[in-house]
């Protein structure tokens, strides 16, 4: 169970979560949730996280793969920002996660009680829609607030008007 929203309290606003990751489809879910923060006053969280299967090396080894994993997620982020920044004038936060991806999205929503939505985008290709929104009708992979799945080839003009 999911703990109480908070996001239409005074002093908050509602949080778009979306996922940064290397899939194609990952911009059009960004650009989805920036428009929608921005059309009702919200805020969009850009989460990476950051697999821990990546580091089980030697120590030093291990050390330095992470220093550059969490450059990279970093890079991911400010690129994904930058964008939104320049495209909408709204600034996103940005969060960085090590673990398996679905338990840090249920922690971090339970963590942030002004997440309210996440936002997912659908992969066109024939391989499926992708991992995280596969894991939407897996047992238990269920998440706690509700989810919107965005078709990765919607136009900018068709995200405008939906968002």
């Amino acid at each position: 169970m999911v703990s109480k929203r908070l996001s239409r309290e005074a002093g908050h606003r509602r949080k778009f979560l979306t996922i940064i990751d290397d899939t194609p489809e990952c911009e059009r879910a960004v650009a989805y949730a920036a428009r929608r923060a921005k059309h009702t006053g919200g805020v969009v969280v850009l989460l990476y996280v950051i697999e821990p299967s990546d580091f089980q090396h030697w120590l030093g080894v291990e050390k330095i793969m992470r220093e550059e994993a969490i450059a990279a997620a970093n890079a991911a982020l400010d690129t994904y920002a930058t964008t939104v920044r320049e495209t909408l004038g709204i600034e996103p936060e940005l969060v960085v996660r090590e673990g398996k991806t679905t338990e840090q999205i249920h922690q971090l929503i339970e963590e942030d009680q002004d997440i309210a939505i996440l936002v997912l985008a659908a992969s066109s290709s024939k391989e499926g829609p992708g991992p995280l929104v596969a894991s939407i009708a897996g047992k238990g992979a269920a998440f706690p607030v509700p989810v919107t799945v965005v078709p990765q080839n919607l136009s900018e003009e068709d995200l405008e008007s939906l968002a």
